[in-house]
């Protein structure tokens, strides 16, 4: 099974009762989060899955958490949706869907779940919310941006559009709906290279990631044309510090992101995506490896490739981490934060999103 798509092979939520409006909507009680020794009996087995990477002492702190949102999704008919950045007691324990940004797009329009809850940042809850515009899209934390994202705004397309005439424009997932509203395609770091080719032409704009930009013209003929935006976690690596790794451990396996600068890309074994960075792992099982990206990505497939020890000289994303187990407990009870996207934005946008969902590649 692709490490993209349910990848611990987590059974879809059945199809409950209809709910009631209280259920559905309405504010519920807070549940108790002591740890008991019958929480730790029914919640022994999701520990297992994580005990590589969270010291059992802090176990008794997440699983209180753990049960009350796993019994609350039944309540509620919701599904969560978590990114490979988030923390390994979100992606492994309460998430029904895993992924980089491009399966979580993907999954979002196959669940039956009336309520979607997003692990991850606010693009990525607008673009499972474009997708599914009849369900309730929920965010635990308004406030978990993307430093990408915010780079580029929907004036900068139109300006880019009008300075380079007749070029289509493909655009990052990692970008608001207003951007993805002036937009031909979307685009992710696991497909780019495929989508820029479909379109059939000699050069086309691709925003706002320079230095994915870069990457994808490494691996293609078509002209690319970029702006200036960078993700503030991938852009802090440099070549120098993986030249400093291979010299102390001249073993390592090197694999990159392509959002890191061309530097680090030249010094990596492999650059991939997430999703493909992880199925590297899978594949090759090295020894000894460096992932050149977020650090929860790399707990998280630690936890699943124990016979593989993981260096971590890893960048933290502030914003995904703003996204925790209380909050997503939060969320649940009370319904909060509900993406909201102005009908005409959103119609735009769909379009966009969904001829990159809908591409044979």
């Amino acid at each position: 099974m692709a490490l993209q798509s349910a990848v611990l092979e987590r059974p879809r939520p059945p199809v409950f009762r209809p709910l009631t409006a209280a259920e559905r909507f309405g504010v519920l009680p807070m549940p108790d989060l002591d740890f008991t020794p019958d929480i730790a009996r029914e919640t022994a087995h999701l520990y297992e899955r994580v005990k590589h990477v969270i010291p059992a002492v802090e176990w008794p702190v997440h699983a209180p958490y753990v049960k009350a949102i796993n019994d609350l999704k039944k309540v509620r008919n919701a599904v969560i949706l978590a990114h490979n950045y988030q923390t390994p007691e979100i992606y492994n324990c309460v998430a029904d869907v895993v992924g980089d940004s491009f399966a979580l797009a993907r999954e979002a329009t196959k669940t039956h779940a009336e309520i979607i809850v997003q692990g991850g940042v606010h693009f990525m809850a607008e673009t499972s919310k474009l997708l599914n515009p009849d369900k309730t899209v929920l965010i635990p934390d308004m406030k978990a941006g993307c430093s990408l994202a915010e780079s580029i705004t929907a004036a900068d397309v139109r300006a880019l559009r009008q300075k380079h005439p007749g070029v289509p424009v493909a655009v990052y997932v990692n970008t608001s709906a207003e951007v993805k509203a002036e937009a031909d395609i979307c685009l992710t770091s696991g497909n780019a290279v495929e989508v820029v080719e479909s379109l059939g032409v000699p050069e086309v704009l691709v925003l706002p990631d320079q230095y994915l930009a870069a990457w994808i013209a490494t691996q293609t003929k078509v002209k690319i044309i970029t702006w200036n935006g960078a993700c503030e976690v991938h852009e802090r690596f440099t070549g120098e510090e993986i030249r400093r790794l291979r010299e102390d451990d001249p073993d390592v396996t090197v694999i990159a992101h392509p959002e890191c600068p061309p530097d680090v890309i030249r010094e990596a074994d492999f650059a991939g995506s997430t999703a493909k960075m992880a199925e590297y792992v899978k594949t090759h099982k090295p020894k000894r490896v460096v992932m050149i990206t977020e650090c929860s990505m790399a707990d998280n497939i630690a936890a699943l490739s124990p016979e593989t020890e993981f260096m971590r000289p890893c960048n933290l994303c502030p914003h995904m981490k703003r996204i925790t187990l209380p909050k997503i407990l939060d969320s649940l009870l009370t319904m909060r934060e509900e993406i909201i996207i102005d009908p005409v934005v959103a119609a735009r946008a769909r379009i966009s999103v969904e001829r990159m969902v809908n591409l044979k590649i």
